[in-house]
């Protein structure tokens, strides 16, 4: 029988053992992390300062930028430090509330595109009821859903893995602490851990984006059905492009992370994935949205645009 000892911290192996490659990982990973802070921000604040982004599809916008400030700054400031410092661990309650807030986060934006697909789907199928089907107070009801009922997920894996014996290595083989990395170094039965991963998470991640395909598969068939108009349908489809976008990004990386069965290898393959929901997707979130919509283009420009102007005028 394997020694149970009590395990104060963790050790984070990181993104890479090569000392010469941190610095070059530091960079672009506080490059990666301040355009986030910054896109995201700024998509925050010009859908609560402009009216005319007063409406569903901007108020859960500026929920899912709010939300990928908040995701990726779960994980990428400890990164950061720890691509500079020799001493790379974390406490053994740092780590529980980094997963935490990890899950928790992660199925939030899984509920909240859903819920951003259904809003797509009352607009183009239901234009003369939409106000009133995504009424403010809709919007704020299925905002709380998605934000409330992802904490049950979050729970149930920190409490789970906090219950844990660890016992084999203080070595984390990540650069975050996360259920999968931590069942490996666990010396008691992980069975319930593995199978509560894959079928909460499992059902969170996969309902969610059956939920959104089916909104999408709405849209496709009643437009077909109303107009019999590839010009119309491409037209309305256009507007959802971004939000299909996001929704490819988001779920692919997950599923292949967290519904595919683990093995001897893919822990490595599984912090290269992190890499991509973790850190690339919240950045190319504020990218997507501002390319592809002239609103949030015009109200960026005014927003920000006449301030610079004013600041310019002052100057001279």
């Amino acid at each position: 029988m394997e020694n149970v000892t009590t395990v104060n911290e963790f050790l984070l192996l990181g993104l890479t053992s090569v000392q010469q490659l941190q610095p070059f990982f530091f960079v672009i990973f506080l490059i990666i992390y301040l355009i986030n802070l910054v896109g995201n921000g700024a998509i925050l604040v010009i859908t609560i300062l402009e009216p005319k982004l007063h409406s569903a599809m901007y108020f859960f916008l500026g929920n899912l930028s709010c939300l990928d400030i908040c995701y990726s700054s779960v994980t990428l400031p400890k990164v950061l430090i720890n691509l500079l410092s020799a001493h790379r661990t974390i406490s053994f309650l740092g780590c529980i509330t980094q997963l935490y807030f990890f899950h928790f986060l992660g199925s939030t934006e899984a509920v909240l595109l859903a819920v951003m697909a259904f809003d797509r789907f009352a607009a183009i199928c239901n234009p003369l009821r939409y106000p009133v089907i995504m009424s403010p107070k809709v919007c704020i009801l299925l905002a709380a859903v998605a934000w409330i009922t992802s904490i049950f997920n979050a729970l149930v894996h920190s409490v789970m893995t906090a219950r844990l014996n660890f016992c084999r290595s203080q070595e984390l083989n990540h650069f975050f602490c996360d259920v999968k990395p931590l069942l490996e170094l666990a010396c008691s039965n992980t069975l319930l851990n593995q199978w509560l991963l894959f079928v909460v998470t499992g059902s969170v991640s996969m309902g969610t984006f059956f939920l959104t395909l089916l909104s999408y598969l709405y849209i496709i068939c009643s437009l077909l059905l109303k107009h019999k108009s590839c010009r119309i349908l491409h037209k309305a489809l256009s507007t959802c492009a971004c939000h299909f976008t996001v929704v490819c990004l988001f779920y692919g990386p997950v599923g292949f992370t967290y519904i595919r069965p683990a093995s001897a290898t893919s822990m490595t393959q599984d912090r290269m994935v992190a890499i991509v929901y973790s850190a690339v997707t919240p950045v190319l979130n504020p990218l997507i949205y501002t390319l592809r919509n002239k609103e949030v283009r015009l109200a960026l420009k005014e927003t920000f645009g006449s301030k610079l102007f004013k600041d310019c005028r002052q100057h001279h």
